[in-house]
């Protein structure tokens, strides 16, 4: 098993209220050259929480940080129109995310939470994951 330092939040950049799914993610990362889905998991709009890749498999998520992380996606990122960055987490995406983020700090004790924008130039993923953090008590 990998060791695991990190847990980096993201989005899929896409419109609020727009369904998509991990395969679709899947398929627009093949396009992109990856070997498939670069996220461990992806939290759509009604909080349910798909698989990725193995979290054994370093993801392809956040330059530089890929052998040691575990990279989480939601659904969401952008306004309706598609042309600025907002935090468009449903009540159940928000609620799952604080889930999941538990259930791998338990799994990896020496883990830190982080936004992909502190490792990159981006506004991904849309919100303040720090303060987001410390406000759920992870």
């Amino acid at each position: 098993m990998r060791k695991i330092d990190k847990i980096i939040i993201h989005c899929s950049a896409t419109p609020e209220g727009r369904d998509i799914t991990a395969e679709m993610i899947d398929t627009w990362h093949k396009e992109k050259g990856y070997n498939g889905i670069g996220y461990h998991y992806v939290i759509y709009l009604d909080g349910s929480v798909h698989k990725g890749r193995p979290d054994d498999v370093p993801g392809a998520h956040c330059k530089g940080q890929n052998a040691h992380s575990i990279g989480i996606c939601y659904i969401g990122g952008m306004s309706r129109d598609n042309k600025r960055a907002m935090d468009t987490r449903t009540p159940a995406q928000r609620a799952s995310m604080v889930r999941l983020v538990r259930e791998l700090l338990k799994r990896y004790p020496d883990a830190s939470v982080h936004g992909h924008n502190e490792f990159a130039a981006k506004d991904c993923p849309s919100f303040d994951v720090q303060k987001w953090r410390k406000e759920a008590g992870l």
